[in-house]
């Protein structure tokens, strides 16, 4: 399928010579920020600060948060730019990622190669030598698990790729833990599993909502695979599990009441939709009446909310 992609995709895909002939300065910055993917950057820098936090019990070192976001975004930045020139083939043929950088030719695969490795690097050399080195060994197995594992051995494979392929999205937790304390403890990993299973509930509506896309290049995701009413099923599994494991911080006294209400309220929502969604799928609604994208939109409004009342609550307490 991958060799299927890449010989059927449309005539000028992965750019040409005369297109890299024209490539003005301010485009190529740009087209490179774009291999970073800063808009999932920004989700997992809010999952990263919140923790750091937690673990000071308190306002932590201003100048390790910078590092530490630096490093974050540099590692994260590194995965993304070397997930686009693995997946360069079938992102030619999706409508989603036509406009990517390597698509449209403003950078060649060898280029982003480069700059990605590069990432790579830097962000390890920065944790390691101005943070620590327990970050940084972290930093790099989420980097190297979403690259390897996600996106060279799990994506073109399995419909379980965003399942284990999304425990490199969870790493930041820790990361934030360890740039504080050096160490680790229950809290993050209780975060850790917060977002394993936040994840898949997650990503999983988009798919349904881009399944045909997915389907052309030959990517089973769950929704590709399966019914709507079987996604649904999982969805609302995987959220009440997920909801569960978010009330774990307080009866093990890492957090307060604050916390507590926001993760019941937040967490409550987010129940809501997902029976929702599995009460439309039931009912065989299709299309636009489906409403699949309400509940991604909350996903991301529910992890920001939770994790903006894991760096309060310590000061409520």
């Amino acid at each position: 399928m991958c060799v299927t992609a890449v010989e059927s995709r449309p005539a000028g895909a992965l750019g040409t010579s005369s297109s890299q002939g024209r490539r003005p300065i301010g485009a190529r910055v740009k087209a490179f920020v774009a291999l970073t993917k800063p808009r999932i950057i920004e989700l997992l820098l809010i999952t990263t600060v919140p923790v750091m936090f937690l673990a000071e019990q308190g306002v932590p070192d201003l100048k390790l948060v910078l590092v530490t976001c630096l490093g974050g975004y540099l590692s994260a930045g590194g995965a993304n730019a070397l997930n686009m020139w693995y997946d360069r083939d079938i992102d030619a043929l999706m409508e989603r990622t036509s406009q990517r950088p390597l698509v449209t030719g403003m950078v060649s695969p060898k280029e982003c190669l480069v700059f990605g490795i590069s990432l790579a690097v830097i962000s390890t050399l920065l944790f390691g030598f101005a943070v620590n080195w327990l970050s940084a060994w972290l930093s790099l197995g989420a980097l190297l698990f979403y690259v390897v594992v996600y996106t060279m051995i799990l994506k073109r494979r399995t419909s379980q790729n965003i399942v284990w392929g999304g425990i490199a999205g969870c790493l930041p937790v820790l990361i934030g833990w360890s740039s504080v304390t050096n160490s680790m403890s229950w809290a993050p990993v209780i975060l850790f599993l917060v977002m394993f299973f936040w994840t898949p509930p997650h990503y999983w509506p988009l798919s349904m909502k881009v399944k045909d896309d997915y389907a052309r290049v030959g990517v089973p995701m769950l929704p590709v695979i399966a019914s709507n009413k079987v996604v649904a099923k999982q969805i609302v599994i995987y959220s009440w599990v997920m909801f569960a494991v978010s009330l774990l911080l307080t009866p093990l006294g890492y957090t307060g009441w604050f916390y507590t209400v926001v993760a019941l309220l937040a967490g409550g929502f987010w129940l809501w939709e997902a029976h929702g969604l599995q009460n439309r799928a039931k009912a065989e609604v299709t299309g636009t009446k489906l409403k699949e994208m309400r509940l991604f939109h909350w996903s991301i409004t529910y992890v920001s909310l939770l994790f903006v009342a894991v760096a309060v609550d310590p000061f409520l307490r």
